[in-house]
């Protein structure tokens, strides 16, 4: 799912700037980082360059994700027709929250590193949110969890690519 829609975002912004889709691809939810090193890989970037915008891109929004999503959704709650996402948004979150709350740092790091559907920074921040973890606790946990995830995606996107051509 995530390689449709990366492959139909790039093919979108032709022309444009190679990094420029790659950043824009990593702030958004659900593409994220895994998503801009596969526009990195099919746009033809080189690895370095992909891992520091992939990064930068996937990082900015995380602060603002935890100082401010609670307030947004109890602002959304107020408005008719925002209340029913804001609602469902929560219940994701929560949902996904068993895992942090029983191993804290490690459930978090983990749970923003390993790419699997549904998991991520984005949401890694807003379970961390709702579950009113530190913010310096959760910064660690997510850019470490951050950290996992470049090098499962690099593996994937560029290494295995880059060692099949060999055989």
């Amino acid at each position: 799912m995530v390689e449709n829609l990366v492959t139909w975002f790039v093919d979108l912004m032709r022309g444009i700037p190679s990094d420029v889709i790659i950043f824009v691809v990593s702030l958004m939810p659900i593409l994220e980082l895994r998503g801009g090193l596969i526009a990195a890989a099919l746009l033809d970037v080189p690895v370095v360059r992909a891992i520091v915008i992939c990064v930068i891109g996937n990082i900015l929004p995380i602060p603002f994700v935890l100082l401010f999503i609670k307030k947004i959704l109890k602002w959304m709650k107020k408005v008719k027709f925002l209340a029913p996402f804001a609602n469902w948004l929560e219940k994701k979150g929560m949902s996904k929250s068993d895992k942090v709350t029983k191993y804290e740092f490690w459930g978090l790091m983990l749970f923003v590193g390993i790419p699997l559907p549904g998991t991520g920074a984005w949401t890694g921040s807003l379970v961390a949110a709702l579950l009113d973890v530190k913010f310096g606790k959760a910064m660690g946990a997510i850019l470490c969890g951050i950290a996992l995830a470049t090098v499962i995606m690099c593996t994937v996107t560029y290494l295995i690519p880059y060692l099949i051509t060999l055989i």
